[in-house]
């Protein structure tokens, strides 16, 4: 139910807050689900040792990823802005690292802003699933990760589950086919479903500002 108060986000009691591109909105809290998918068990592993090797950083160390964090904004779900904490920016940095295929990093890098796409043509069928980037290959070093959503009603027009489904290689060239990732994770493609897909670059750690879009399986 959309309403207006001041900004809220999260669950108390039984009322869920949160919003989304209409404004704020309360639900009926909802039981959480633990499938404890493959997916899940390397996230909670990379995170856990990201935890044990920010506790053995020098102090120099740690200043310097808290000075990395003042400069990474990030914007919350009441579309807020806000910087990282040292501890914050580590996991950013190195959590992209590993995803990315790269050996994480104890010292602090440079800021690193990718170029994002500026465009992309998604094939979608239930046969085939490619992304197509004008920019080919990629810069060096540079990779594309592919956020995809679970399959969608046809009408649908707002998704914030993305999952991280493919890494290119490095300068890969267009296309990025990702429909054996996909299916392994979400399921084969059927037609007149909608999926929602978040495209960014990744360099050295960072990643470049999102391109979205959505689209029907055809």
């Amino acid at each position: 139910m959309k309403y207006l108060d001041v900004p809220s986000s999260g669950s108390i009691n039984f009322r869920t807050h949160s919003r989304n591109r209409y404004g704020q909105y309360t639900r009926n809290r909802s039981t959480p689900v633990n499938p404890n998918t493959t997916a899940q068990g390397i996230a909670r592993a990379n995170l856990g040792a990201n935890a044990a090797a920010w506790r053995v950083l020098t102090g120099s160390q740690q200043a310097g990823w808290n000075s990395l964090g003042a400069m990474m904004v990030r914007t919350d779900s009441l579309g807020q802005s806000y910087t990282l904490n040292g501890f914050g920016a580590y996991c950013s940095v190195n959590g992209n690292r590993l995803a990315g295929g790269d050996a994480t990093v104890s010292a602090a890098p440079a800021l690193a802003t990718p170029a994002a796409l500026a465009s992309a043509t998604i094939t979608l069928t239930a046969a085939a699933f490619s992304i197509a980037y004008t920019v080919t290959p990629l810069p060096a070093g540079t990779r594309l990760f592919a956020f995809l959503s679970p399959q969608r009603s046809a009408g649908r027009s707002f998704e914030n589950d993305f999952r991280l489904i493919q890494v290119s290689a490095a300068a890969a060239a267009s296309p990025l086919n990702v429909l054996a990732n996909y299916t392994a994770r979400l399921g084969v493609p059927v037609v007149g479903n909608r999926i929602f897909w978040h495209l960014q670059t990744y360099f050295a750690g960072f990643l470049s500002a999102p391109l979205s879009a959505s689209q029907l399986v055809v």
